[in-house]
Order: C-alpha cells, then structure tokens, then sequence
C-alpha cells in the first residue's frame, strides 16, 4: 500500500524527519512518500498558521488523488490535524491527522496520559482538540517544554533536553501511564525519550502509519455520506478559481 505523509508546513528537514520515522515503522510492502505545500508557514504555532496550513494540506490530497499514482491512505502530519476534515471530503481513502492517532494510540497502552508540545498556546489547541475527539477525560494534563518548533531542527539537542525534563515532570507529578508527544517534528525521538523516563512514549507519525495500514486492511474508506461527501461543485473567484466546479472521484 502507498501511504502518503503530508507535513502541513514548508521546512523541507521536517519532512524529511517525517518521511524516515514513519518508514522505519511501515510494514513491509507499505510506501511511505512525504510532501509538503508550495507555500505557508515554516512552522504551525497558532489558529492563524493552522488556517493557513490547512489550504495547502487540501492542494497535497488534491494533487495526489489527480495522479497517476494517488495514495491509499493519508497522514496529515502536524499535531494540530488542520485540514483534517476538508483533506477527508477530498479522497475515499482514509486521512489520519496525528493527533487523533496518538491519543488513540495512548488509550491503548495506559488509562491515563500527558500531552508534552511545544509551546503553552499550541498546549492550549491540544486542549481543544482532546475534547472534539473525546479524549480529555483520559488526558491528564497539557504540558509545554516552551521551545519553539524549529528549534527541534535548528537546535536540536537543546530541545530534546527539554522534552525529557517536561516528561520527566509529567511522569512524577500527573499519576499517568504515557506520554503523547504533541508535534510531528518530534517523529524521531520517542526512543530516546521512552528510554530516559521509563514510560510508553507515543507521537503521531508513527501511531498514523500503523493506523493507517490497519484501516486500510480492513478495506474501510473515508464515507462519502453526510458531511463527507465531496465538496459540492462550485465556482471560487480569484487566488482560488483553479477549486472551481470540482468533480467527486
């Protein structure tokens, strides 16, 4: 199967890091390619970043799905899931944002977890996304380790030192049985992590590729009934006229 890992923003490393942990986990006979958009922000931090981001992840699937090699399932591979629901109106195949799959993943391996992200406004969006996806009474708390996004790339050392301080705290002060690292720039260190504080460690690359392939295998695709269904064929004006009057698949 061809799965199809979209890192919703523009810095080219992050894909990169994106695309070799979620192969290293991918079945065999499972494809892993990894895209990014054209445009946006280098990183996602706040409401106005994930609107951004959001077009770009719906150009990805729409690219894909035109192809002569469309994908058999999608990753929407930022912690904030944006786009997820368009990206879903837009293909039968399944689209798993890694937020969702992680919190799935973690309820599986502990009764109780703690969020460790980036920054606290980024914690704040977690919040709200544990509670659409019915997850917050699992969820002990949101934690921060306060580094901006690209210095998981740009200094990364430095970051990772702080991701095991905040979970070693969240270990000895939250009563949890998990960590659920909360952005896909942290695809590459769950390892080093679990090893350091003794705890499952799950982030959400790797929870979406297995995911993924297990949606997939059951032969489940996105329902194309209710809210869903393909977008209704419309005209757009301006910067989005090349969306106008899109065919369902």
């Amino acid at each position: 199967m061809h799965i199809r890992a979209i890192n919703p923003n523009t810095t080219a490393s992050m894909t990169r890091t994106i695309a070799e942990a979620a192969t290293r986990v991918a079945a065999p006979g499972t494809r892993i390619t990894a895209t990014q958009p054209d445009s946006g922000p280098v990183s996602i931090e706040g409401h106005f970043d994930e609107v951004i981001s959001a077009v770009g992840v719906a150009e990805e699937v729409m690219a894909s799905e035109q192809s002569d090699d469309p994908a058999d399932a999608y990753i929407i591979a930022c912690f904030g899931d944006p786009g997820l629901l368009a990206a879903r109106e837009l293909t039968r195949a399944p689209v798993i944002g890694i937020a969702e799959a992680a919190f799935h993943m973690a309820t599986l391996v502990s009764t109780r977890f703690s969020v460790v992200t980036t920054l606290a406004r980024t914690g704040i969006i977690a919040e709200h996304l544990l509670e659409t996806y019915g997850f917050s009474h699992h969820c002990r708390r949101v934690r921060a380790a306060e580094i901006p996004v690209l210095d998981l790339e740009e200094d990364a050392d430095r970051a990772l030192s702080r991701l095991i301080e905040e979970c070693r705290k969240a270990r000895d002060e939250d009563n949890i049985g998990a960590i659920v690292l909360g952005c896909g720039g942290m695809a590459d260190l769950t390892d080093e992590i679990s090893h350091a504080i003794g705890l499952p460690v799950i982030e959400g690359v790797t929870a979406a590729v297995k995911l993924s392939e297990a949606v997939a295998g059951l032969k489940l695709g996105t329902s194309k009934y209710g809210d869903l269904a393909f977008p209704r064929p419309k005209p757009f004006t301006g910067k989005f006229e090349h969306l106008s009057h899109l065919r369902n698949q």
